[in-house]
């Protein structure tokens, strides 16, 4: 098999320990091998380095198993080709394991080109994808608290969250703090509450009337302060990644006028995607990417299972909450397509289908640099109006109509 590179090296990356193979070829063809191993701080890694360069390496692969692979590559990089691999694709070769042979033979496949790289962003990049990945997940933990906060409203009798959508919005937010100070009275109602809760005086008051003890008090006052600083550090998180993707205000305007899709969805496809879209090459290939297309699994003429493959979870998750919001709107392309899939398909199909659909419009306005273009709520029924014609008409039939199918008047313009 014809050798694509003379000088390689293969990385087999662990915690504490990194086992290293270097490969090269001679003026006669023959095979040199090096194995040895370094540890993980950063100066046995730039011993690492130099023990590379000292053998003219040009090339070199590790797997991408963990966030063990990161350390190395901080050091590696701009020295050398690097190549992260999946472990996914390297586990289909077959080949031999353990730790000195797996750095061998990701070297040896490597030298034969048969190792794909996957996608690592540069730097600025990666620091995006790191606020905007911690920003989601203190997000998600602001709604675990506010989920236990109501199992202790539940455990004293408040049933408060049977009266207020927003249990932690302004005015619940004046009520538990009057609640957890002991000094709440249905007659000081009136001044807590704001808006149109206020219509609904009477069923906070009756609402209110549990059995809080100093037990519950505590466990509130808890949860309160723990909302308020997490609430703190999203704020702290949105101002930093405001100011680093400062440069791409353009993009993201252009994103954010795509239905369901705010600054904060449009800023986590930038970050996980990044304004350079040519590595991808085509939004088919980004959405497989991102693991929102469907799955490709066909023997002997049939088309067995259809799932998506695995792809970015942040991604996927930011793009199908985006398409949960934009399933309700009204009159938009992407409502529509969710309300004719989800009858079909079930709910959380449909979501996904929305969720390939906004990405593939975020690619093509990225590498166009349009805004949305809004196709409408009859864009189904238009493109195909003769299916539709006859879907409905065979509907009414059933329900003992008699249909005649006749196209109205056109109204001529008034001058």
């Amino acid at each position: 098999m014809q050798k694509v590179y003379a000088h390689c090296a293969g990385l087999d990356v662990h915690k504490k320990t990194v086992v290293a193979c270097r490969l090269s070829v001679g003026p006669a063809g023959r095979r040199q091998t090096d194995m040895q191993t370094f540890g993980t701080t950063t100066a046995e890694l730039l011993q690492l380095s130099d023990w590379l360069t000292a053998g003219d390496c040009t090339q070199v692969a590790m797997e991408s198993t963990g966030e063990f692979w990161k350390p190395v590559w901080n050091i590696l990089e701009g020295s050398f080709e690097l190549l992260l691999v999946n472990a996914q694709h390297l586990k289909r070769v077959p080949g031999r394991k353990t730790d000195v042979q797996d750095a061998e033979w990701l070297a040896d496949l490597l030298q034969h080109g048969l190792v794909k790289a996957s996608f690592v962003p540069p730097l600025e990049q990666r620091d995006r994808r790191d606020l905007t990945r911690q920003r989601t997940q203190l997000v998600r933990d602001r709604a675990s608290v506010i989920n236990r906060l109501h199992k202790v409203l539940e455990g004293a009798n408040v049933k408060l969250t049977s009266v207020v959508s927003n249990v932690v919005g302004v005015s619940s937010r004046a009520i538990l703090a009057e609640l957890v100070a002991d000094r709440l009275h249905p007659a000081q109602l009136g001044d807590l509450v704001r808006g149109r809760l206020q219509a609904k005086l009477p069923e906070l008051e009756q609402a209110l009337q549990g059995r809080v003890r100093a037990h519950h008090r505590f466990l509130l006052a808890q949860h309160l302060a723990q909302l308020d600083f997490l609430e703190e550090q999203i704020e702290a998180y949105s101002r930093e990644i405001e100011r680093l993707t400062h440069p791409f205000d353009e993009l993201l305007t252009l994103l954010d006028t795509i239905p369901g899709v705010a600054r904060t969805t449009a800023e986590l496809i930038l970050a996980e995607v990044g304004a350079d879209l040519s590595r991808f090459g085509s939004a088919d290939r980004l959405a497989s990417w991102a693991g929102l297309a469907p799955g490709n699994n066909e023997s002997a003429g049939k088309r067995r299972s259809g799932k998506t493959r695995k792809g970015s979870q942040w991604l996927r998750a930011g793009l199908v909450q985006a398409a949960q919001a934009a399933a309700r709107t009204k009159d938009t392309y992407l409502s529509a397509q969710y309300h004719r899939l989800a009858g079909k398909r079930g709910r959380k199909r449909a979501l996904v289908a929305v969720a390939h659909s906004i990405l593939v419009m975020a690619y093509h306005m990225m590498q166009r640099r349009q805004p949305y273009q809004e196709l409408g709520r009859n864009y189904f029924d238009e493109r195909n109006q003769h299916g539709t014609l006859k879907r409905l008409a065979r509907r009414l039939e059933k329900l003992g109509y008699a249909v005649i199918r006749q196209p109205s008047p056109v109204t001529p313009l008034a001058l």
